[in-house]
């Protein structure tokens, strides 16, 4: 009934699966047709992080991958499996839901031996087995941060990795060298063709590793022994038969390896045989099955040439395929780009760059001197030819189920360097070449080369640090670093650029900044104005020289590259000094704006809730201001408004500020008050400073202002409150009847 759903699938889609017998009894071809399962099974082991469910059912089992979003399962849970058939080493499932159907016992597990094992009987199935442990580590997961314990461990024939899901370190001494019994799930490992090199035993608790008997001797108590001697404790016993193979020679070393292939299958031979073989030949081979650094190979071994050709062609392959181990020992080709060769001792190898830019190894491997095979010279390969390979890929490990795995080409002979492009003569080689002659030019006139090269050298490091200094001059004029310090900057990096010669800047109407020599005469005075984008020249910038010297064109070039510096500080210093004026103060009267005077507001009420201190403020209200616009014009009422600015700043103490907060209104803070009788005092000297007529173009104005006064904390302990009370004294003091009313003068007065 199995067999006969895979033809069905072309028509329609197969009844699925409903047995775990039905899935277990299919072959990889059958299972490769992604056949629909349904079937019940018995949870035996469940590793979450991974994904990985072994499932097993009346006497059946099999390897389930589950999908990601599966919630915790645990052994001897019910489960209803669904998804699809998919090949690998055995048929195993893709699952697209496992739904939990009820807990129940776990099936009694088997007992197996290595034999079993090995061979794959017993693959996915609870098995128990005694075994002695060799090494006990904690181990990390890459796919998550939850430990377990590995276990390196001698079954009676060969090794078994067992991973017991528990982070329980104190029991890690106890099981060194101790004859156990544990219960698990067997699992392969595997090579990149899915070939069985080697058995993990899946535990899921501590409970399940029994131990039956301790070390006779406890691991850190035994007596040191000397390096030299360690070999006295070596025993093997193997019980590993011979066998024998058949395939075609591809690969030959003499007195090392060979490489047998058999259609998909191939093989590497550990050989001492230095008989003559020929690449091609169908060969036998008779030797030991072995594990060498995770390969399968056959060690001990002799080999017979049949002489009967049977010639195998390499494989196409990209980096790709040869990364992910597919390829293991296969005759291969695959194009790359040389970036270097070298003859060493015991090989040659070129190092090429396949399509990507990800680099692998071309490696010819030197003849055994025992052989008496004469070493050719290495092939000459331009650096930078695009060459095809062809040889045996050796990948550096088996398992490439973790990413791909770094490969290298084993070729036969240097005619499996085969030249497709010659490189491009606009390339390093070539570069390196003409770099090369020009040296040996300049080798050849000895001394002065040298002083030469000495000189590009310092050179090359001069420009390099004047344009890390030039980059520091320019971050610092970006971050308004003080002008001066910039200008001392610039003036150093000319003296740097100029062997120290004395250099110093004269900004306009400012100060002398940088090193001037205090006699001139005895110096050729180079110098260099600071343009400006409008008007006239922002300074000068000078250099004192040897007069000995000859005009150089370095000179002018760095006066110019400093004059062009300190042109932008100073502009940028003063468009900045310019911006935050404009920022805090009313272009119009020249006092403070309402953003200052809230910033100044804030600043001296915490202050003196700091220091526990007093301050005052004015209100201060000019009086028929509207008058003046009417009578005389907003040209004349604007000159009236920066006169009275001028007089009642002229009233104010140094550390007192004067704020226009609008129209004809302004705002005096006394900074420093002790009592209100000072405050008021100050408040009088501003109301009195409009005693004096106002002379504006040609007319006189008689002007007059109403005041408010409000004192921290007295009055209030916030900026709103302060405001509000000084507003409110200002009204009282306007409606109580003293004001000035605006008269006129004609011009020259009464």
């Amino acid at each position: 009934m199995v067999l006969g759903l895979v033809p069905a699938a072309c028509a329609a889609e197969p009844a699925a699966l409903a047995t775990l017998h039905a899935v277990h009894i299919l072959t990889n071809e059958q299972a490769s047709h992604a056949l629909p399962v349904a079937f019940e099974a018995t949870v035996t082991y469940y590793r979450s992080y991974e994904q990985v469910l072994f499932v097993e059912d009346e006497g059946d089992s099999i390897y389930v991958q589950m999908p990601s979003n599966q919630a915790v399962l645990l052994p001897g849970d019910r489960v209803l499996v669904r998804g699809k058939t998919h090949n690998s080493f055995r048929p195993e499932v893709f699952a697209a839901r496992v739904t939990l159907l009820n807990h129940g016992e776990l099936p009694k597990p088997v007992f197996a031996t290595f034999d079993q094992l090995i061979r794959g009987q017993l693959d996915c199935a609870l098995v128990k087995i005694h075994l002695v442990v060799r090494t006990a580590d904690i181990a990390l997961s890459i796919l998550s941060p939850t430990r377990s314990i590995s276990l390196q461990t001698i079954a009676d024939g060969g090794v078994i990795h067992v991973s017991l899901d528990s982070e329980d370190s104190n029991v890690l001494k106890d099981l060194l060298d101790a004859e156990i019994e544990a219960v698990g799930v067997v699992s392969g490992r595997f090579d990149g063709k899915m070939q069985l090199t080697g058995i993990d035993l899946n535990v899921s608790r501590l409970a399940d590793i029994k131990v039956l008997r301790h070390a006779r001797v406890a691991p850190w108590s035994l007596p040191v022994t000397s390096m030299g001697d360690i070999l006295a404790a070596y025993h093997e016993d193997s019980h590993t038969e011979r066998v024998k193979v058949h395939g075609v020679i591809t690969y030959y070393q003499p007195g090392s390896m060979v490489v047998l292939e058999d259609g998909e299958r191939n093989l590497r031979i550990m050989t001492r045989t230095y008989t003559p073989m020929r690449i091609g030949d169908m060969a036998d081979a008779t030797g030991f099955p072995n594990l060498m650094d995770g390969f399968l190979t056959l060690t001990s071994a002799e080999v017979e040439d049949s002489l009967l050709r049977a010639p195998v062609e390499p494989i196409a392959a990209t980096w790709d395929q040869l990364s992910a181990s597919a390829n293991l020992f296969d005759l291969v080709s695959i194009e790359g780009k040389v970036v270097m060769r070298e003859r060493e001792a015991a090989q040659d190898e070129y190092v090429l760059l396949a399509a990507g830019n990800h680099p692998f190894s071309a490696i010819y491997r030197h003849p055994d001197v025992a052989s008496q095979i004469p070493l050719p010279p290495l092939k000459d390969v331009p650096i930078g030819a695009t060459v095809r390979v062809s040889g045996i890929c050796v990948p550096s490990t088996s398992d490439a189920f973790n990413g791909p795995v770094p490969f290298d080409i084993l070729v036969r002979s240097f005619d499996d360097v085969t030249l497709i492009a010659r490189p491009s003569w606009l390339s390093i080689p070539n570069l390196v070449r003409l770099v090369a002659l020009l040296l040996a030019v300049l080798l050849a006139v000895g001394i002065r080369s040298w002083l030469i090269e000495r000189r590009v050298r310092r050179q090359t490091a001069a420009l390099a640090y004047v344009e890390r200094r030039r980059s520091r001059i320019l971050e610092d004029i970006n971050n308004s670093r003080p002008l001066a310090s910039v200008i001392e900057q610039v003036t150093e990096l000319v003296s740097f650029r100029l062997q120290g010669a004395p250099c110093w800047c004269q900004i306009a109407d400012g100060a002398q900044l940088g090193n001037c020599p205090s006699k001139l005469s005895s110096f050729r005075i180079v110098q260099e104005q600071i343009p400006a984008r409008s008007g006239p020249p922002l300074g000068s910038i000078f250099v004192a020289l040897d007069p000995l010297t000859q005009p150089r064109e370095i000179e002018a070039e760095s006066l110019l590259a400093a004059a062009s510096l300190c042109a932008l500080a100073i502009e940028t210093r003063r468009l900045y000094a310019d911006l935050r004026r404009r920022s805090e103060f009313d272009l119009l009267t020249d006092t403070h704006n309402r953003f200052s005077l809230d910033k100044h507001f804030d600043t001296l009420i915490m202050e003196a809730r700091r220091d526990a201190g007093i301050f005052g403020l004015i209100y201060i209200d000019l009086d028929e201001f509207k008058q003046i616009n009417d009578l005389y014009g907003h040209h004349v009422g604007d000159r009236y408004l920066q006169e009275a600015a001028l007089r009642m700043k002229s009233q104010l103490r140094p550390h007192d500020l004067l704020a226009r907060q609008g129209g004809d209104e302004f705002i005096a803070l006394v900074t420093v008050v002790h009592s209100q009788a000072e405050a008021e005092e100050i408040a009088h000297r501003l109301e009195r400073c409009f005693d004096a007529p106002f002379v504006i173009e040609g007319y006189t104005v008689a002007g007059s202002a109403s005041v408010g006064i409000a004192l921290y904390p007295a009055d209030g302990e916030t900026k709103d409150a302060l405001l509000n009370t000084a507003d409110a004294a200002m009204y009282r003091t306007k409606h109580s009847g003293r004001r000035y009313t605006p008269s006129t003068m004609p011009p020259g007065g009464l």
